[in-house]
């Protein structure tokens, strides 16, 4: 079991102040590893560094806009001045839309495809030029099982075509970055049980959605955001070294209809 241990690993995870990051700032933390929780919202990061290191967890709070190369930069930076190395980074920042593709502006594409894709690319290109020195790192995408399918009743291609950019990129510089010690996987939830979720499914057009959804997952519930944390563990670590481009699917089933 000392293979999943990440005991004298640092790690940064975007988006981690509250939801799936979160989640996967605890499950690295408490396999051993600092973490840096990366988040736009400073404060809320700083809470959940707090927390973590509350539960005897080294951490950090980074306040980083990953849009932004200097940012992006800067975070990668932080990390390996404050802790000497950069072992894990998981790139987890990412926003939905629901959004009709006639009706959707330009704009709101851009919005969706400069987070949940470009920023990806700026954080794995920065965070693998430190790994690469090192001759060692994990990188670890959220993409989603939206990346796999084009999802109902919503209607979200802009959101499904950036998930789907994720995988990909994933595959590629799996592929390209392993001569370097460099292994870059995903991690593809399905629809999972969050702050962000729970409000979304208030709304009325919300309401209409869960019943939905649940009646073509197999296991009829959502993930629960611990359902996903034995994954980033597993990636992070020396159990899965023989491991590269490859994305883990954890939907409950859904896309096994």
């Amino acid at each position: 079991m000392n293979r999943f241990s990440l005991e004298g690993r640092t790690a940064l995870v975007t988006g981690g102040a509250q939801g799936i990051g979160k989640a996967f700032c605890e499950a690295l933390g408490q396999a051993g590893a600092k973490v840096a929780v990366v988040d736009i919202n400073g404060t809320m990061a700083e809470e959940t560094a707090h927390e973590l290191a509350t539960a005897g967890i080294e951490s950090m709070a980074i306040k980083t806009d990953v849009t932004n190369e200097d940012d992006v930069k800067a975070m990668v930076s932080t990390v390996t001045k404050a802790w000497g190395t950069l072992t894990i980074a998981v790139n987890n920042a990412g926003m939905g839309m629901w959004r009709d593709g006639l009706s959707m502006s330009f704009e709101d594409w851009r919005k969706i495809m400069s987070l949940n894709l470009d920023a990806v690319f700026l954080c794995m290109q920065s965070e693998a030029r430190v790994m690469g020195e090192q001759g060692y790192g994990k990188i670890i995408n959220t993409a989603s099982m939206s990346a796999h399918i084009s999802n109902t009743p919503q209607n979200q291609c802009a959101y499904n075509a950036s998930k789907a950019g994720v995988l990909h990129l994933t595959r590629s510089l799996g592929a390209e970055w392993a001569p370097l010690g460099i292994r870059v996987n995903s991690i593809s939830p399905g629809y999972t049980q969050t702050e962000l979720v729970d409000k979304l499914l208030e709304t009325p057009e919300g309401k209409t959605m869960l019943p939905r959804w649940l009646e073509r997952i197999p296991m009829n519930r959502m993930a629960l955001t611990e359902d996903l944390k034995g994954a980033v563990v597993y990636l992070a670590s020396p159990s899965s070294d023989y491991m590269t481009g490859t994305d883990l699917l954890i939907d409950g089933g859904y896309c096994a209809w």
